[in-house]
């Protein structure tokens, strides 16, 4: 498949920004629409065993451990790379929530082509945007939109593993600049980057002023002060370029530096939550593709029923499905409405998606697998790819303890200042279309014990109220609502009184007290993106998904649920054949797809 570059820019350009911020906003989301809308139609169809860009080729390319060369010549032609520089610089990136719905063609087909072909060098480039000199943020911008590439080399945030335990030190050095020694062994495309983003130690002790970020060419660097490493295999994302860099007494020069000595810490925590929030939402388009599979296997014809044992689990991993959607376009678009305040919902999201995602996975395993289909064909390939891909992804045990060690510390704070006392977020958060403003790097803040999605909860619970006496799905999703409610007061109760020491991060009865709150967070979303809707999808307006939703994340916490009415999981099911039959994904958007 080959598609003229001049073609695709003019096919993908945005648009001018009109004149009111209302319909700037409306045309230029249409735009992004219409650019995934293009990608996906250029990818082709994923199920085509003869199609270079389907699922058959990804897997056959993973299986050798090497990239899609063809698919990254395609994405390339289409100039996805632009998608990773904010406008302001050159490029195409103005929000997060509209990122990943351009990003999602992608990840519907390979978690790993995402990562490979460009989505770690928005991760490196953030601190530059965040914080770099202009000179720095034009380079970078020019460097990824040449089709270029940035690797990041960070610093451990939460606890020694695999991928976190190696350091780099930059000492200063007299004259100006730093002299950078130590080794990373595992980073993401280090051996085709056109520059590093490191994240170094510049002092000897320990605290938020340890690290600096550094910003290198790896031209400009001497050859006997810096080694590329042999690649390193892995067992997930076996295509993604994985080796290592060692650095010997390499000088690095002044102008190298990125923000303020000893920024390193807080530009981490800083951009690392549009990582956080990112990640989940183009991870829910590769469970998407698996949900797919397996009403296909369980359909002896594409208009016949379902049989009625699967009834259970294609609708339950559906409502997930919406779930972890809502969860991760609220924290994405909080990052442009709220940016001060989005730092623990990142956390939340990062932690409760992914979990979600792999308790999908293990149930649509016993559909795809009662069909016969074996681990390894072309029906089980998207299945077995995503549940090695996704803990390398970052989704796995260290992304867990790294959002942890946020929400934990935050526990104590938020009980005592922020929950039944906060207020509601402003209506937009939760409305699809509304008005946002441009994700900007400069304006993300820390956690500061203020949490305004349980606010949400509280409020449409008391919204709720009245409909708990009327019966049907309405009642229980009253019911429901107010059940997450009195979770959150008895988490208020316990979290008041947790000691305020360093133990407390690694307390497994601490750690689980941040697991159900981010339960709760999940189930807010849910009923803060079920009451924005505007009547335009019927489906979504209509409580049964957000019942059955909600009554799984109950589940999880041990809350009672009454029955379900009958017709709420038929209603669901129903929903995601038609969806199914129709081409269109299982995500909030009910996008069409390329078949």
């Amino acid at each position: 498949m080959t598609t003229s570059p001049h073609a695709l820019d003019a096919a993908l350009a945005t648009p001018a920004t009109p004149a009111t911020p209302a319909t700037a906003s409306a045309a230029h989301e249409a735009a992004v629409l219409r650019r995934a809308a293009r990608l996906e139609a250029l990818l082709g169809d994923p199920q085509n065993p003869a199609n270079p860009h389907g699922i058959a080729a990804l897997c056959a390319a993973d299986s050798r451990g090497e990239p899609p060369a063809e698919t990254e010549r395609l994405l390339t032609a289409t100039g996805l790379a632009a998608e990773f520089v904010p406008a302001e610089f050159g490029g195409r990136l103005t929000r997060a929530d509209l990122l990943a719905k351009v990003l999602r063609p992608v990840f519907r087909r390979d978690l790993a082509l995402g990562f490979g072909f460009g989505i770690t060098s928005l991760f490196a480039s953030a601190a530059v945007w965040a914080a770099g000199s202009p000179r720095q943020r034009e380079r970078t911008a020019r460097l990824m939109l040449d089709g270029g590439r940035a690797s990041i080399v960070h610093h451990e945030v939460a606890h020694a593993n695999a991928i976190l335990r190696d350091e780099l030190v930059a000492t200063p050095r007299p004259a100006g600049g730093y002299t950078l020694d130590g080794r990373k062994h595992v980073i993401m495309n280090a051996e085709r980057a056109d520059a590093y983003v490191v994240y170094a130690r510049t002092s000897p002790e320990r605290g938020p002023r340890s690290h600096s970020v550094l910003l290198l060419d790896p031209e400009a660097l001497p050859a006997e002060g810096v080694r590329k490493l042999p690649r390193i295999p892995t067992p997930g994302m076996r295509g993604g370029l994985f080796s290592g860099l060692e650095f010997t007494h390499c000088p690095v020069p002044e102008d190298a530096l990125v923000g303020r000595p000893g920024e390193g810490v807080t530009l981490a925590l800083r951009t690392f939550q549009v990582n956080r929030c990112l990640i989940p939402g183009v991870a829910v388009a590769a469970a998407d593709t698996v949900l797919r599979s397996a009403v296909h296997a369980v359909s002896t014809r594409r208009d016949g029923p379902v049989a009625r044992r699967w009834h259970k689990p294609l609708a339950g991993v559906f409502a997930d499905i919406l779930a972890c959607d809502s969860m991760a376009t609220v924290a994405l678009r909080s990052l442009s409405l709220l940016p001060e305040r989005a730092h623990i919902l990142a956390a939340a999201v990062k932690y409760v998606v992914p979990d979600l995602l792999r308790e999908g996975l293990e149930e649509l395993s016993t559909v795809l697998g009662a069909q016969g289909y074996e681990h390894g064909s072309p029906q089980y390939g998207s299945l077995d790819k995503l549940v090695r891909d996704l803990p390398v992804a970052g989704l796995g045990h260290a992304g867990n303890a790294a959002c942890h060690a946020v929400l934990v510390p935050q526990l104590r704070t938020l009980a005592e200042r922020s929950w039944f006392r906060a207020e509601e977020p402003p209506p937009e958060l939760f409305r699809s279309g509304a008005t946002l403003p441009a994700l900007d790097y400069r304006l993300l803040g820390i956690a500061r014990g203020d949490d305004f999605l349980s606010a949400s909860l509280i409020g449409s619970a008391a919204r709720l109220a009245a409909a708990r006496g009327v019966g049907g799905q309405m009642a229980l999703l009253g019911e429901l609502a107010e059940a997450f409610v009195d979770e959150l007061r008895a988490l208020r109760a316990r979290c008041a009184i947790l000691p305020t020491d360093r133990a407390a991060l690694t307390d497994p009865a601490v750690v689980i007290l941040s697991d159900r709150y981010a339960l709760t967070q999940a189930a807010a979303a849910v009923l803060g993106v079920w009451e924005g809707q505007d009547g335009a999808d019927a489906f979504l307006a209509d409580p049964a998904w957000a019942v059955l939703a909600l009554s799984r994340l109950a589940g999880r916490l041990g809350i009672a649920v009454p029955e379900l009415p009958d017709g709420v999981r038929l209603q669901v099911l129903d929903e995601l054949v038609r969806r199914y039959r129709a081409g269109l994904s299982c995500d909030l958007d009910g996008s069409e797809l390329t078949r």
